[in-house]
């Protein structure tokens, strides 16, 4: 019998109950899980180096295009934790399945788009089809790997996110040599449909809650966090004060109305259950300020390395890149290392290491040199895959097996709040700073790592010694 044929072999089991799969069918699912979030991750950066192109066939301006990238965003951030509650009652795979469905029938669409319009609509069915995949990926990955090497199994999978955004600019420039923007859509397609057979004959079946989806609550979760990020969006792009105070008003007021509605429930979209779990609770806050890190940085350092150290644009991508490659070096290191030693260790250890290294870029002399620069983006690289995996375990495992969803949710909002957080204050910093915005982001940035890894040191206080402790 194939690898492929194991899900038969014991129907009545679930992942939960098997504590993850056996290998043969284990390898196939990682490899079929590895395709979305690989797809999800390597779309992102790939349309980000054509949006230029897109926006002169389509005849809009720059600040229209750039909707092209943010509808995914929002549509994404807004329905994360609605989708992983969702995948908690009919089964995460199910969902996982819808998301995959979803994003290729986005990705086809995006392919034919001939308008502004139809483009806009077909990336936004999009980033409700990764955010299908994304929000309930990491609670795939605790029913995939066994307990006892679920280090591992974040490990790879951060290494696969890593990959896909390190390969973005290179694959979109190999596309667009060979054809016209609508293939860097149309080559998801192949893509999809293959993730789909292998998915539908590996992936387990996940324990189902016993509860109803609460469908207003899913709304106003929706608008609580779509508000909130398009608020910073509002207050990056320097709108009135008034519209971006009218924006956070009402998203707290939608927040304010989902937490009196489901303060009774056994599961609610946001997880204040978990977050009375210290654990949880500090694994959230670290994951927010080690990525409103990244954010802050990915802003802006090709502001500091092109107006500030003169280099071309070609240079920046090329001295960026030694980041995402080190972090998906040591992403799997460091999973490995979680199931041997205490994650609050290691994710401390890994934001100091980005702390400095955010420091050293910060205070970089003008005539730095290409070493000088790259062993510092390494530096910033290896510190924030040490703390990735480990973070990233420390939250599915601090949960309950039956809130695997909302744990799942909460992984990929805390990732996708914190870099619009530090996307926001990096343009405020490009406003106040008198040509020096993109050394003052870099020196907030170490302020978030700071923060980041004395909360990550302080998750020493509740976690256990012995095996399987986090």
């Amino acid at each position: 019998m194939s690898a492929l044929q194991t899900r038969g072999e014991r129907p009545h089991e679930t992942a939960a109950e098997m504590d993850g799969l056996p290998w043969p069918q284990r390898r196939w699912a990682i490899f079929a899980v590895g395709i979305a979030v690989g797809m999800s991750s390597l779309d992102n950066s790939i349309v980000n180096v054509a949006l230029p192109t897109i926006a002169a066939d389509l005849k809009v301006t720059p600040s229209q295009i750039v909707w092209v990238v943010n509808a995914v965003q929002i549509a994404m951030v807004a329905t994360l934790l609605p989708l992983a509650a969702l995948g908690e009652i009919v089964g995460h795979q199910r969902v996982y399945y819808g998301g995959l469905v979803l994003f290729g029938l986005g990705a086809l669409g995006c392919t034919f788009a001939h308008s502004y319009e139809m483009l806009l609509v077909s990336r936004l069915i999009q980033g409700l089809g990764s955010s299908g995949m994304m929000s309930i990926n990491s609670a795939l990955v605790r029913f995939i790997w066994p307990k006892r090497v679920l280090g591992r199994g974040v490990g790879v999978n951060a290494m696969i996110v890593s990959t896909g955004i390190t390969m973005g600019p290179t694959v979109a420039s190999l596309i667009l040599s060979f054809g016209p923007w609508p293939l860097l859509f149309a080559v998801n397609l192949p893509f999809v449909i293959l993730a789909i057979v292998i998915s539908m004959r590996v992936l387990p079946p996940t324990p189902r809650a016993p509860h109803k989806f609460d469908i207003p609550g899913a709304v106003l979760a929706a608008a609580c966090l779509g508000l909130f990020v398009f608020a910073l969006g509002s207050a990056a792009r320097h709108q009135a004060v008034l519209i971006t105070v009218a924006e956070l008003a009402v998203a707290a007021v939608c927040g304010a109305l989902l937490l009196r509605r489901q303060a009774d429930h056994p599961a609610p979209m946001i997880p204040i259950d978990l977050f009375k779990i210290p654990i949880f609770a500090l694994s959230v806050m670290t994951a927010i300020c080690s990525f409103a890190t990244q954010g802050l940085a990915f802003v802006s350092l090709p502001f500091l390395l092109i107006d500030t150290l003169g280099r071309s644009q070609v240079e920046t991508g090329f001295l960026i890149t030694p980041w995402p490659v080190t972090v998906a070096i040591m992403a799997p290191i460091a999973g490995y290392l979680s199931d041997h030693y205490r994650v609050g260790v290691l994710g401390g250890i890994g934001l100091a290491i980005l702390a400095a290294g955010m420091a050293l870029l910060a205070t970089m002399p003008a005539n730095a040199s290409v070493f000088d620069i790259g062993w510092r983006m390494a530096l910033c690289g290896c510190g924030f895959g040490f703390f990735q995996s480990p973070n990233m375990k420390a939250l599915l495992l601090s949960a309950p097996p039956a809130r695997s969803g909302g744990a799942s949710g909460m992984v990929a909002t805390a990732r996708l709040t914190g870099q619009t957080i530090g996307a926001a204050l990096a343009a405020f910093c490009f406003s106040i700073g008198n040509g020096k915005g993109p050394v003052l982001a870099l020196t907030i940035g170490v302020v978030f790592s700071t923060v980041g890894s004395l909360s990550s040191f302080m998750r020493l206080r509740f976690s256990k010694r012995g095996p399987g402790a986090i």
